[in-house]
């Protein structure tokens, strides 16, 4: 796999109110990451699978 810098893959573990806890899957690790929901696409539920690009998230397809 090619990864590109700065390209990270996120899943949304939970969100609770103006924000969405992540979890990176790229990767192994447990932490998770506090981030606004007003950076996120707004159709984000928990489950949805994230990428992390150019200082934006999108949704994976």
């Amino acid at each position: 796999m090619v990864r590109r810098m700065n390209t990270f893959q996120y899943q949304v573990v939970s969100i609770d109110g103006d924000y969405a806890n992540l979890k990176r899957i790229d990767v192994e690790s447990d932490d998770l990451k506090l981030v606004a929901r007003a950076l996120l696409p707004p159709e984000i539920m928990e489950g949805t699978k994230l990428l992390y690009e150019m200082m934006e998230y999108r949704i994976m397809e």
